[in-house]
């Protein structure tokens, strides 16, 4: 056997081999220890002992394109949903765009129309990122924003119409965006510059999901952190963050998952330490967070509140499905 010629053409089908396990040199000084400790009739089973480490779980896992091609799908389903609420940049409004954007303040208009911005930069830099291997554009035919599957009379039939049920919409899909944005980076760590990119994205939409759940807080034609009451008092519900499972969201019935625990993907074991629990998990690094540091007198929620959550690819899908037709594959 050749070992140098085997690591060679393993090298050449997967170049981040190397990356799977610690570095070039620290395979070779395996090799060594192989060479000096084992018969060479042994080496083969020492050879499969190491490259185990490289590829057990990795058969069925995602490769940096399919998580990319999935960021886009999801960011596909952003983009068209403000640019149907609220026009494309650049195009002339309709009368049902401009009836929508009357009833948000100037102040709120201006950051949906950079919310708007940034969703449709997001597809054009997946897109240059993934180059050939990306997915075909879909046909804005093939989403239901309302989340009646294609009737357009779903749970949320007056997005389009109504400015509360918009900003409800928008903070669903940008609190789904942030969970699988962290989902995914696991698999992406094989590709330094592309897991760096989507930690990017992932930032960004989370301040669209904050500004969101302002903007809902407030009233829409409000610029004010909060709304006042008829008692003179302010409202404190939605935070402009998430806390525990948020009530289920904006629409508990439809928006609940988004805020639960995923799915254990069985490329991602447990075992690893990487697990997808709900937002209002209280554990990090093995560590309940509550209960040590209970002395300190924290209210309960800021556990939850200070970390958000990964979610599974598989529990995104189902979440994004809702919105696209029946008829559709894309999700």
């Amino acid at each position: 056997m050749n070992v140098l010629q085997l690591l060679s053409a393993i090298e050449k089908v997967d170049p981040e081999v190397y990356d799977r396990l610690d570095t070039r040199r620290r395979v070779f000084q395996h090799m060594g220890i192989i060479g000096k400790t084992l018969a060479a009739s042994a080496v083969p089973a020492a050879l499969g002992a190491i490259f185990n480490k490289a590829y057990a779980q990795t058969t069925t896992a995602p490769s940096v394109n399919d998580v990319l091609n999935f960021a886009l799908k999801l960011e596909y389903l952003e983009s068209y949903f403000y640019n149907a609420g609220l026009g494309a940049r650049g195009a002339t409004a309709t009368a049902a765009q401009t009836a929508l954007r009357a009833q948000f303040s100037a102040t709120n208009l201006a950051a949906l129309d950079k919310i708007r911005t940034d969703e449709t930069n997001h597809v054009t830099f997946l897109r240059g990122a993934l180059g050939a291997a990306a997915i075909a554009a879909p046909a804005t035919t093939e989403f239901d924003y309302t989340g009646g599957r294609g009737t357009q009379a779903g749970p949320f039939a007056t997005v389009f119409t109504s400015a509360a049920t918009f900003l409800a919409v928008a903070q669903a899909f940008e609190d789904t965006g942030v969970r699988a944005y962290k989902g995914g980076a696991p698999l992406l760590m094989s590709n330094k510059t592309v897991l760096e990119a989507a930690l990017n994205i992932h930032s960004v939409e989370a301040r669209h999901a904050s500004r969101l759940r302002t903007m809902r807080r407030a009233a829409p034609n409000n610029d004010r952190a909060s709304s006042v009451a008829s008692t003179g008092t302010f409202t404190s519900s939605p935070k402009s963050w998430i806390s525990g499972t948020d009530g289920g969201g904006p629409s508990p019935a439809q928006t609940a998952p988004i805020y639960g625990a995923g799915t254990q993907p069985a490329y991602i074991p447990a075992s690893t330490g990487i697990t997808f629990p709900a937002e209002d998990n209280v554990s990090q690094g093995g560590l309940n967070l509550q209960t040590t540091l209970a002395s300190l007198n924290f209210p309960a929620s800021a556990f939850s509140e200070a970390f958000d959550e990964p979610l599974d690819v598989a529990t995104v899908s189902t979440i994004a499905r809702g919105f696209t037709i029946s008829t559709s594959t894309l999700f």
